[in-house]
């Protein structure tokens, strides 16, 4: 197992520069660019279905529009060796896949604002599906642009900035949509106002513009020469089976272990997180204080974990702080358990959503630097998008079951479940990190 060279101590405020230099100020505008498809076509759209009357069972099968993200990785390789005409040769690999994932995610979105789901529901439906797998493209895309844009000591800083504006896009794409809806609705009118979704469907594709341009504005990663294949069979084996086996050769027996830690790392938070909205009416919380604690001022804690993750990574190394983040998410799963037994208690909420924002933060940023340095460079596309797509496969399925726990054992009971399921992860982290440490002896 071949580790990441040793990180250098820098002062603390050289630590913080860092997030004013030119790539760390992209990665922000491209995380918004990155942030704003999905819950368009998850939680908002959900919540435009239900006010058009469509009944819940396809509501929930309509969320399988989602598997896109989880299964990105079947077309990771293409997007990550394969030169699209034109485009290619004018912005370079990475920006003409990501441009060309940016249009189709815009076309969609304008598509679902066309859209009436009362007698469209199919075409709405399929322009969702064609935002879903325009977004997991601009990802995979981006995630191998970000990796190639700086070398290893920043990417927790890139991680950072890159969170944070995903996470101001899920504000605009959450509270923002609503908000333009209620704005454009006629007064008066009673029911669903097709015309109210039309206008802020419409603002929403039009603000994908802003990554669109900075794409455009960008420099090109240093591009990596790829041999040419001879035949199909040959392309294959590069694009396809070698980046997998590039892993498994670098890592050797320890690939099991960092593909385990992968897996379950933020098994925590997914599983708690289906729960979180149900739990929050149950306990008779209105949509103004959900949508004021856990929409605004829990991002913006999500957003100070970030930013604290990275720096605390520069600092004292992404293993370390990969621990603390595994620690913190699994404890604050405690404080909802502590929370269910108040009933409705609003400072004890933004308490709780406070630390539990704070620590999800503090996870990611590291999570994503250490899946970062994992990756070989020649390879970074199909294998970031492997990485990230296996961290929410097994919690996804696992969350399906939340429910019926709660059902039969309480909220109490599945809080603090859900922090046990962090306890092998604490595990898994100290062996990988013996293990890195035993490699570079």
């Amino acid at each position: 197992m071949t580790p990441p060279a040793p990180t250098p101590r820098r002062s603390w405020r050289a630590a913080w520069r860092v997030y004013l230099e030119p790539a760390s100020l992209r990665m922000l505008a491209l995380g918004f660019s990155a942030g704003l498809p999905l819950l368009l076509v998850l939680g908002t759209l959900s919540f435009r279905l239900r006010e058009a009357g469509i009944d819940r069972t396809t509501i929930g099968y309509l969320s399988w529009v989602g598997l896109a993200y989880a299964f990105k990785w079947l077309w990771a390789p293409l997007v990550d060796r394969l030169a699209l005409p034109v485009a290619t040769r004018a912005l370079g690999r990475r920006r003409s896949w990501l441009l060309a994932a940016q249009l189709l995610v815009m076309a969609g979105l304008a598509g679902m604002a066309l859209a009436d789901p009362r007698t469209e529901l199919a075409a709405l439906v399929g322009c969702a599906l064609l935002v879903a797998f325009g977004s997991a493209t601009q990802d995979i895309a981006l995630d191998a642009f970000r990796i190639e844009s700086a070398d290893t000591e920043r990417q927790a800083a890139l991680a950072a900035t890159y969170q944070t504006g995903y996470r101001l896009a899920m504000i605009w794409a959450g509270a923002g949509v609503l908000w333009l809806a209620a704005r454009a609705e006629v007064a008066g009118a009673a029911g669903y106002q097709a015309a109210a979704w039309r206008t802020a469907y419409l603002v929403m594709a039009a603000s994908m513009l802003l990554g669109m341009v900075v794409v455009w504005r960008s420099p090109e990663p240093a591009p990596r020469p790829l041999p040419p294949a001879k035949g199909l069979a040959e392309w294959l084996r590069g694009a396809v089976v070698a980046p997998f086996a590039d892993f498994v050769r670098r890592y050797r027996w320890q690939a099991v272990l960092v593909l385990a830690l992968i897996a379950v790392y933020r098994i925590s938070d997914v599983v708690m997180g289906i729960m979180a909205n149900p739990f929050y009416v149950d306990m008779g919380y209105t949509k103004d204080e959900v949508a004021a604690v856990t929409k605004v001022y829990g991002v913006a804690m999500t957003l100070a974990g970030a930013f604290v993750g990275g720096v605390l990574s520069m600092r004292l190394g992404v293993m370390r702080v990969l621990m603390l983040g595994a620690l913190l998410s699994a404890a604050t799963n405690l404080l909802f358990a502590w929370l269910s037994t108040l009933g409705h208690h609003v400072p004890m909420l933004v308490l709780v959503v406070s630390a539990d924002n704070l620590a999800g933060g503090i996870a990611s940023a590291a999570f994503i630097a250490y899946l970062s340095s994992l990756t070989n460079v020649q390879y970074s596309a199909t294998q970031y998008a492997l990485f990230s797509s296996m961290m929410l496969l097994l919690p996804k399925w696992l969350a399906g079951f939340s429910g019926q726990f709660v059902d039969a054992q309480g909220y109490s009971a599945f809080f603090t479940g859900t922090a046990l399921l962090g306890l092998p992860v604490l595990l898994l982290v100290a062996l990988a990190s013996r293990a890195q440490s035993a490699s570079s002896a």
